[in-house]
């Protein structure tokens, strides 16, 4: 596989730090160095598989990465975390790095994109993180996932009520659901819904690209 020109690198940690000062989020420099390694290789898999449709470096840099981090601030105290349909790693990884504390489980129906995600653990050196190769709706009927998690999180899986479903086996008494989408959310948060959970919206705009993107996080009734 062919590496990456540095012009790629350069570009894309200019856009990233741009982008995230819109935000007020300031990387270190091991932060920075584990997320262009994980940008890198992300494009250089890409070319003998299907990870990501985005390459240019900005678009990687905003749309992937950016989308991911800027999560973080969303998430409460959540010590144990899955990450469903997790792709090239995101949001998982970019909030690993953020969050190092954060134990976070990646699920994923494709063996090549698990294969990548390991190989992007081992490379990054990062701890209680571990990806796996699965379909979701055969995790509730394994105990290592059956009510074990803190927080579920996806971005853009399944429209709602589906990821819903799917999730809230996993999830602990008073867990949580974090679901990542675009515009058009209010269409997916249904009267069901409505009366099932707590909903909370918080928003945030890709700088650039002028999106807004919104995080739904639902909470049990019964929570205090």
């Amino acid at each position: 596989m062919k590496q990456l020109p540095d012009q790629f690198i350069q570009k894309f940690k200019y856009h990233l730090e741009k982008s995230l000062k819109t935000i007020d989020i300031k990387l270190s420099g091991l932060q920075m160095k584990q997320i262009a390694e994980h940008a890198s290789e992300l494009m250089i898999w890409n070319q003998k598989m299907n990870l990501t449709a985005i390459k240019d470096p900005c678009e990687v840099a905003e749309k992937h990465f950016f989308d991911s981090i800027a999560v973080a601030s969303f998430l409460d105290a959540e010590k144990y975390l899955v990450d469903i349909g997790s792709g090239g790693g995101f949001p998982g990884i970019p909030l690993k790095i953020m969050k190092p504390s954060l134990k976070i489980i990646l699920i994923d129906a494709s063996l090549k994109k698990i294969n990548f995600l390991k190989h992007i653990i081992r490379l990054l050196k990062l701890e209680n993180i571990n990806a796996v190769h699965a379909r979701v709706e055969n995790l509730k009927m394994d105990e290592n996932f059956f009510k074990q998690f803190d927080a579920v999180i996806s971005r853009a899986f399944t429209d709602l009520e589906r990821f819903v479903d799917l999730s809230w086996p996993l999830l602990k008494r008073e867990g949580r659901i974090y679901a990542m989408k675009g515009k058009h959310l209010e269409k997916e948060i249904t009267p069901t819904l409505s009366s099932r959970f707590e909903c909370k919206t918080d928003h945030y705009l890709l700088p650039f690209e002028k999106a807004d993107r919104y995080v739904i996080r639902l909470s049990t009734r019964y929570e205090s």
